[in-house]
């Protein structure tokens, strides 16, 4: 099982098991293996035994909730997470993202929205894994692409993964002004533009960054997207 994925494995957390049951077979027909668990609890110690490649993960769980879940598993070591939701809240999505989520659905989705999301999630980690250079030096910020670390003037600060990998994308071109929907189909791999939640998802992440490494590194150009201010 996964063996024509390299023997990728997904942890699907989700408490109703009909929607479980769907969502692991697409999967598995996909190529992926697959584990599936029910509840908060049972997804964190299923995600340290197993170390999954990626967690489809449902917002509403018995036990504790699928953000403390994300919390939680993010705290231990990074994971790409696609979070589901019932509700169409915006409020949600940009919590879930602040947690460490790296992408959004909201219920009902297709099965063929839900693997492409997979695929583009893995694609990601792909290619941020495989980019060339191992470090950056931009003034007093370094980034460590290896082993995925960074820190400013000395400090060390804690990205989830789509954080890191956004980070790493300005750093690979500082000072360039770069577009919300370049970052979402360079960073994200979205085959979207302009979509109100993409957007959102934009923001959400280069918020966090400040909120981590300083409010002065990333510059917000108005009406087109962002900047690093690196090395000033």
């Amino acid at each position: 099982m996964g063996m024509e994925l390299g023997g990728r494995r997904v942890l699907v957390v989700e408490d109703d098991v009909t929607i479980a049951a769907s969502i692991a077979a697409r999967l598995r027909a996909e190529g992926f293996g697959v584990d599936v668990v029910h509840d908060g609890p049972a997804a964190v110690e299923a995600e340290a035994a197993s170390e999954p490649d990626l967690v489809v993960l449902d917002v509403m769980l018995p036990g504790f909730d699928g953000l403390e879940v994300c919390r939680r598993i993010q705290g231990r070591r990074p994971v790409p997470v696609l979070m589901l939701t019932a509700r169409a809240d915006e409020t949600d999505m940009l919590v879930g993202l602040g947690v460490g989520a790296d992408d959004y659905l909201t219920k009902p989705f297709s099965m063929r929205v839900l693997t492409a999301r997979v695929h583009a999630l893995l694609r990601r980690v792909d290619r941020s894994s495989s980019a060339a250079g191992t470090r950056i030096v931009l003034g007093d910020l370094e980034i460590d692409v290896d082993q995925r670390r960074v820190a400013r003037a000395g400090v060390a600060a804690q990205l989830t993964p789509i954080e890191f990998d956004l980070l790493v994308h300005f750093a690979r071109r500082p000072r360039a002004v770069q577009p919300r929907e370049r970052l979402l189909s360079e960073v994200w791999d979205w085959d979207v533009h302009g979509t109100s939640a993409g957007t959102r998802a934009v923001d959400s992440h280069i918020k966090a960054l400040r909120r981590k490494l300083g409010a002065d590194l990333i510059r917000t150009v108005h009406g087109v997207g962002y900047a690093l201010e690196a090395g000033s």
